[in-house]
């Protein structure tokens, strides 16, 4: 039987070091679905402290527009419109 490190060399997979955390994982690979790498610390920012589902909405959101030129712009617009929603719902 093979050790791990023999198998991951096989495969030739790399570790990610920016992943650390989950929400590192989540923010870079959000920036990257986005197209949006150079405002990566963006999204990891957003995927620590706002609330999964709502960045999830905006995510598929601008996943789903065909038409998007800047996917980053699109995906804070909606974020922000979400987070809107949501404030006056808590207030009460």
């Amino acid at each position: 039987m093979k050790e791990i490190k023999e198998i991951i060399k096989l495969k030739s997979i790399k570790s990610d070091k920016r992943n650390k955390y989950e929400f590192q994982a989540y923010g870079n690979r959000l920036a990257e679905e986005l197209g949006d790498t150079k405002h990566r610390a963006l999204y990891i920012k957003l995927a620590k402290e706002e609330d999964r589902k709502i960045l999830d909405l905006a995510r598929e959101y601008v996943l789903a527009s065909e038409k998007a030129a800047t996917k980053g712009k699109l995906f804070m617009w909606k974020l922000t419109e979400l987070k809107k929603k949501k404030l006056p719902s808590k207030a009460k």
